[in-house]
């Protein structure tokens, strides 16, 4: 059987800096906590929690008092900085530049739409790291879209400010932005700001490449990544025979049947050690009974 790791999957350019951070700090010993878990994978966060990192919540920030606190890639906003302080923790900071270009650029958006009674709305996961820290940027309201239902929000005869949280679907950024502009009193009063990372993004129509060219698709990623829901959807899209896991546990024996290749890739809090045990379990059959897979993402 042919298998074939995506060369282009696994961590983009922030997740690698956040855990060369955490890793640089663990090496210099002493307590080092991470707010929220560095990537959206529990496999790597366990990797990391051995080596000797914490890993906190926002109402636990206490535990790091006199310590040391990292900021990971998906950034926080301005009172999280300021508890930081407060409390005397040192920050050790890897929120994303792309991140940290668009909390600025919701700061400005914000400006701008105060004198002129607009509104600003981002398209992204409600409660997701990322969005929590971009709608924290300011104290003036900021409109959260999952889909086109959520539309219903936003007052049309006002003028709009849309932006995306980083890992979105340019397709679904550019359906909303069109479909805002189409109910707007003044199209022209709607500003469509796109700020999804290119590095992200430039993967969907990689990956619907890549996906075509195998008999079966095994993409990894954990299941509290945002990334990785759009992505394994970009993948299934492709392909049919797209199964999701989280780690190599979790495949099944069925899915390989009458397969002659198989593509596995995954998503920008994907390591690629773990796309490496994935395709060793699958080269060395090390496949548990089929009970055990999951789609967890259908």
């Amino acid at each position: 059987m042919q298998i074939e790791i995506d060369d282009k999957s696994g961590f983009c350019f922030g997740v690698v800096r956040a855990i060369d951070e955490a890793e640089a700090a663990l090496a210099q010993g002493g307590a080092v906590f991470s707010l929220g878990d560095i990537v959206h994978n529990r496999i790597e966060v366990q990797r990391l929690e051995q080596l000797g990192l914490h890993t906190l919540t926002r109402d636990g920030m206490a535990q790091a008092a006199g310590g040391r606190m990292l900021i990971r890639a998906h950034g926080e906003p301005p009172t999280t900085y300021a508890e930081a302080r407060r409390l005397g923790i040192g920050i050790i900071d890897a929120t994303c530049p792309v991140v940290a270009r668009l909390q600025a650029r919701v700061v400005q958006a914000h400006a701008e739409m105060q004198p002129v009674g607009g509104q600003v709305v981002i398209l992204g996961k409600r409660g997701h790291a990322e969005v929590v820290g971009l709608t924290g940027q300011v104290g003036e309201p900021t409109i959260v879209v999952e889909s086109e239902e959520d539309l219903a929000q936003i007052d049309f005869a006002r003028p709009i400010h849309f932006l995306s949280q980083t890992t979105q679907s340019i397709a679904l950024f550019e359906q909303l932005g069109t479909e805002m502009r189409r109910r707007a009193a003044d199209p022209a009063a709607v500003r469509i700001d796109d700020t999804i990372c290119r590095q992200v993004s430039g993967r969907e129509q990689h990956l619907t490449r890549f996906a075509g060219q195998f008999d079966v698709v095994i993409f990894v990623c954990g299941r509290k990544s945002s990334n990785g829901k759009v992505l394994f959807e970009v993948c299934r899209r492709a392909n049919p025979r797209t199964y999701n896991i989280e780690e190599a546990a979790e495949l099944q024996t069925g899915w390989f049947e009458d397969a002659a290749s198989v593509g596995i890739c995954g998503a920008t809090s994907t390591p690629k050690w773990l796309m490496q045990q994935v395709a060793e379990a699958i080269r060395n059959e090390e496949l548990p009974p089929s009970a055990f897979g999951k789609t967890c993402m259908k």
